[in-house]
């Protein structure tokens, strides 16, 4: 009951009773705060772990689909090093030219085309599509064939008539030496497994060097340790081999030049049966008039000579249709002889042999192309082209199926470097292509006695049938002796500004011997002058080393030196034989779509 004037109930509660309820109360409220609280980091954290996680997906698709397209560049880099021709094989749908590659959680695609030409050389795009989940990844590259400036199928000159490594010897790189060329040596996977570049001393390599073969042993030993500190530039290992040991790419070569000569600038000198006489045409370069024009005397015979043992000569080639590594003396020039009617030589303008390499849509720049189905000789009498030298104005590229024989100097117009190299800006180049030997004659063979202990043929007789063949006169080349009569000439120290590429053996001199014979070896330009220099200023390809000299014996003495120019791919025709292909400069791109 409740009486007037009293306090409600509740506030007769005790008073620790009601804080109890109080503090309770601010607990609960307190709790269900941190749980919302928590909750929410909870879900933040949730929400973060997924992210991440989403994340870490997104970015290993993303990286697998970015690998999976490099994988498909370096397949078809890969496929490109194998084809002996890149065009030919494009034109021909050939296999590797496009394809794809699965892995484990990627795939990719690419294909390969022509993209243009710079100059004469090709550029072709490589683009390869990876991908992996909803990503894909693509890279878009630009690439050109590798150019060395001196490339060879291996340090190696034949010193036998035979089949194997055991008729080569060592060209050793000597103390003293500059070299001032890029090189590339093939790998020539020799047992046991030695230095495929020879030193002796220390000769300085300014530039880079590339190697066919790794720089160890397969039992791990390190072949190059005692010599790296003489690569100023360094080396690269593994690199791809030089094509030019491979006949079938050689042939490619010479096969598409043909089809895109014009057909007045291919000849095919009169074959002949006569035991050391062998087809040929002879080439001068000259410059009339302020234009670059060419001399071409069809269907001469040169008189060829060959010692009659192995021990008397350092001239070999590789034997045509062998395995590339089989061995043969050759028939070296002693003379050449023209036809005396109805065979006159006939001049052309250099810019009149100019055709451009097409493929589909697209066409290198023009330049001159003249083939022979044969052997060519490049130089001549003097008087007969207003100079002392084979002077190029233009581009031109000779090819050749057997030897070329260079019997002058033979530079280009244009200005030139303080070192002797044609000026960066100099439009003027020369290229020589043969399937057979390029090498620079010993003139004076022809003016030494017939017979004798040196056996050479001696000089030319009209009367004589195997020295003239009827209705044919004798064509002197190269620099005659002052005062001496036509067949007494020399060449003294000899220029050649060119680009050399050799298929059947090797660049340098014919007719070096041995001193220690007792016979006379090439003539040098002067009696007290023991080795004349061989200048060449260009880039070099050959399938084995030549032999250019025999120190403090015979034969000339080296001094090359790159012609940058045509690294850039000024040189007419698609003659490079590299199996390796980079990215030109600014050629590699790359992008994502998707994801």
């Amino acid at each position: 009951m409740l009486i007037r004037g009293s306090k409600p109930v509740d506030s007769a509660l005790p008073g620790d009773f009601k804080s109890r309820y109080s503090r309770t109360g601010a607990v609960f409220i307190l709790v269900v705060v941190c749980m919302l609280v928590l909750a929410a980091l909870g879900v933040g954290m949730l929400t973060v772990a997924w992210g991440a996680r989403r994340n870490a997906i997104m970015l290993k698709s993303e990286a697998s689909a970015m690998l999976a397209a490099e994988a498909g560049y370096e397949k078809a880099v890969y496929e490109m090093s194998k084809q002996p021709d890149m065009l030919n094989a494009l034109e021909a749908g050939a296999s590797g030219t496009a394809g794809a590659l699965s892995f484990a959680d990627s795939r990719c695609n690419y294909q390969i085309s022509l993209y243009t030409f710079l100059g004469s050389r090709p550029i072709y795009r490589v683009l390869s599509n990876g991908y992996s989940g909803a990503f894909c990844r693509t890279v878009d590259v630009y690439v050109v064939q590798a150019i060395s400036g001196w490339d060879m199928g291996m340090c190696r000159v034949a010193d036998g008539t035979g089949t194997g490594i055991d008729f080569t010897e060592p060209v050793y790189f000597a103390d003293g030496e500059i070299i001032d060329v890029p090189i590339h040596i093939n790998n020539l996977k020799d047992s046991p497994d030695y230095r495929d570049i020879y030193i002796t001393g220390s000769p300085q390599f300014k530039q880079l060097v590339s190697m066919g073969e790794p720089r160890y042993t397969s039992g791990g030993t390190d072949k190059y340790a005692s010599v790296m500190g003489l690569f100023e530039q360094g080396i690269y290992f593994s690199q791809g081999d030089c094509k030019i040991t491979d006949a079938a790419a050689v042939q490619s070569k010479v096969d598409r030049f043909v089809e895109s000569t014009k057909g007045e600038f291919k000849f095919e000198p009169a074959a002949t049966t006569d035991l050391g006489w062998l087809p040929g045409a002879q080439l001068e370069f000259f410059v009339e008039g302020g234009v670059g024009k060419v001399r071409i005397t069809n269907d001469c015979r040169v008189r060829g000579f060959m010692q009659d043992s192995d021990s008397k000569t350092s001239d070999y080639r590789i034997k045509p249709g062998s395995d590339g590594k089989t061995y043969e003396k050759y028939y070296i020039y002693a003379y050449h002889v023209a036809p005396d009617v109805g065979g006159a030589p006939v001049t052309y303008p250099i810019d009149q042999t100019y055709v451009t390499q097409s493929y589909g849509e697209y066409e290198s720049e023009p330049g001159g192309q003249i083939f022979v189905e044969g052997n060519v000789i490049i130089g001549g009498n003097n008087a007969s082209h207003g100079g002392d030298d084979q002077v190029i104005k233009g581009d031109v590229m000779v090819v050749a199926t057997g030897n070329i024989w260079i019997a002058d100097s033979v530079i280009v117009d244009g200005p030139h470097q303080a070192d002797g190299r044609p000026s960066p800006d100099n439009p003027n180049v020369l290229g020589l292509m043969a399937q057979g030997v390029i090498k620079v004659v010993d003139p004076g063979m022809s003016g030494y006695p017939a017979g004798g202990t040196n056996g050479y043929p001696g000089r030319p007789d009209p009367n004589d049938p195997m020295s003239v063949p009827a209705g044919y006169i004798y064509a002197p080349v190269a620099h005659p002796v002052a005062g001496g009569a036509t067949y007494e000439r020399y060449l003294p120290a000899t220029v050649v500004e060119a680009a050399i590429t050799v298929g059947g053996g090797g660049w340098g001199a014919e007719n070096v011997i041995d001193s220690s014979l007792t016979y006379g070896g090439r003539k040098q330009s002067a009696p007290s002058v023991v080795q004349d220099y061989l200048y060449l200023r260009g880039t070099l390809v050959e399938a084995i080393r030549g032999v250019v000299g025999r120190i403090n014996r015979d034969g000339y003495l080296k001094r090359y030196f790159s012609d940058e120019r045509l690294l850039e791919g000024i040189l007419p025709a698609d003659i490079w034989l590299r199996g390796k292909y980079v990215p030109a400069p600014a050629g590699w791109h790359d992008y994502r779509s998707g994801g």
